[in-house]
Parts: C-alpha cells; sequence; structure tokens
C-alpha cells in the first residue's frame, strides 16, 4: 500500500466531478459510481477494500465487467470461472500492472482477497466481443510518454488492441510536478475517426496520502469549466470538455482511466490552444 496505507475516508459529500471515498460498506466498497449517479450512459465503477471474509459481489447482468486487483492479492471468481492469485503488487507504485479479469456480460463476479486487497470493479454495457480471461501483466503494453515536465509513464491494461467488447483502461504515473494528460484532449462527440465518444473517470492515489493533484476540465464555450482537487483515494468524472491533470510537487501521482462509450475506439481532439505543446504520437506503433 502507500506509505500510510489507505486513503482517508471522510464524510463531506460529493461535489460537481469530485467523488470522495466514505466508510467501507458490507462489501468494502468506499466508492461507487453508477451511470445515473455521473449522468452519464455507460461507465459503472466501484472501489473494494476487501479483508479476512469480505467478498465484493456483482450479479449477473449485460455489462461487461474489467476486476483490477490495484493493490494485493485476490480470489476472482466469474460465473464458473475461477482465477486464483490476481494481482501482485503491494502498492500501485510496485512494479507490475494491476491483477485483471475481465468478465463477459451474462457472469456473476465474485471477489475475495488473500490477505487485504484494494479492488476496482468497473463495468459498461456489453459490445460485440464477449470473453471472459485474466489479462497477464506481460500482454500489458508500457508507454514513456512526453517529455521534460509533461512526461509520465502509461501501462495500457486494456487499450482498443485488446480482445474486449466496450471498456478500456489505463495506469498513468506521472512524477511529482509534471503534467499529465497534457496537452489538454477531449472525447466528447462520436465523429470517428476524428474523436470517439468516451465516458472517463480518475481515480487517485499518491506516494503519500496527503499528495495532491489539480485537474481541470472544461468544454469550449466554457458551459463546464471546472479545476478540481484530487485527493488519495478520491475520483474525478470526465463527462464531456477538455481534461488535464497536474501534479503537486513532492508527491509522484497515479491514476487509474476507465472508459467506455458506445464503440471500442480511442479518438481524442486536442484544444487547439495548446496544440504545439502535442510532443507524443498517438498513432505510433506499440513496441
Amino acid at each position: 500500500m502507500t506509505d500510510e496505507g489507505t486513503e482517508r475516508a471522510t464524510d463531506r459529500p460529493a461535489t460537481g466531478l469530485l467523488r470522495r471515498p466514505s466508510a467501507p460498506d458490507d462489501q468494502g466498497a468506499v466508492l461507487r459510481i453508477t451511470p445515473v449517479d455521473a449522468g452519464w450512459s455507460y461507465v459503472s465503477l466501484a472501489v473494494h477494500r476487501l479483508g479476512p471474509g469480505i467478498v465484493a459481489r456483482r450479479p449477473a447482468d449485460d455489462q461487461e465487467v474489467l476486476v483490477l486487483v490495484l493493490e494485493g492479492s485476490a480470489t476472482v471468481r466469474a460465473g464458473d470461472r475461477t482465477f486464483d492469485g490476481v494481482g501482485s503488487r503491494a502498492s500501485v507504485f510496485d512494479g507490475p500492472p494491476a491483477g485483471q479479469v475481465l468478465v463477459a456480460p451474462g457472469s456473476a463476479v465474485e471477489v475475495a482477497s488473500d490477505g487485504t486487497a484494494l479492488v476496482v470493479i468497473a463495468a459498461a454495457p456489453g459490445g460485440e466481443r464477449r470473453v471472459t480471461r485474466r489479462i497477464e501483466p506481460e500482454e500489458v503494453f508500457v508507454e514513456s510518454r512526453g517529455s521534460g515536465d509533461m512526461a509520465r509513464r502509461v501501462l495500457h491494461l486494456l487499450d482498443t488492441t485488446a480482445d474486449a467488447g466496450r471498456l478500456i483502461a489505463f495506469e498513468v504515473f506521472t512524477p511529482a510536478g509534471n503534467w499529465s494528460s497534457y496537452p489538454p484532449h477531449k472525447h466528447d462527440t462520436e465523429d470517428p475517426p476524428r474523436e470517439a465518444y468516451l465516458e472517463e473517470v480518475y481515480y487517485y492515489r499518491f506516494t503519500r496520502p496527503t499528495g495532491f493533484a489539480f485537474q481541470r476540465v472544461y468544454t469550449p464555450d466554457r458551459a463546464l469549466d471546472e479545476t478540481v482537487t484530487a485527493g488519495d483515494g478520491e475520483l474525478i468524472l470526465v463527462p464531456r470538455g477538455y481534461h488535464v491533470v497536474g501534479a503537486a510537487a513532492g508527491y509522484e501521482t497515479y491514476y487509474l482511466n476507465v472508459m467506455a462509450g458506445p464503440n471500442r475506439a480511442w479518438f481524442f481532439t486536442v484544444d487547439p490552444d495548446h496544440a504545439w505543446l502535442m510532443d507524443w504520437d498517438p498513432n505510433r506503433p506499440r513496441g
């Protein structure tokens, strides 16, 4: 886990795009996002802190599900299949990618920790591909993106080259003081290949629980223009608009991105005011 072991629960209410963790419920859930809560159509997500005897459950429905073991290790049951020892790192900042199990629509899911574990269960309506499988760490492409104070490391947990229905997921590690998700970009219009509509969440962790990052989300007409401070274990919704992250000095920043939309594509538009800062090629070959 991070240095002090856990994000801090709070009874402060959610505001705007920000969602804060609460005390765990009987399934260890400290955050739950539904389409109704978020005001969108595709992405659902729950964050669970599991310990002995605590099991996270999700009933079978028409949703594709991605189980992500961010910290610790867990056993994942998907329908009649069991995946043991999913996940292997003590902290999101330790070594390998998150443990992952992709679950096809129509399968109930249960997750039980092999001690303690931080688990994300994400879901979206099923797409054409319907696959249940464990995603091995060696399948995850690791990308160094950007340069200078815009440099960050991106783990393609479930990108658009993967065999999946609708979900997309990345882990991003941003050095202290750097900018990330940069330059500001948006994907709120279904107009491929120029842009693809994708709803997105950012789930944050920091090398110390006092860490923080700033995230701005804004539309071209500024009808939406919010700058939000994300703390450890907090989540930010990106329903539309350009978005960008600034990591506070002294705190390496981790965020998990989960996205979904009507089609499984990742096309985006960079804010033209800042396009001159684009220093990486989203279309370059992997590897």
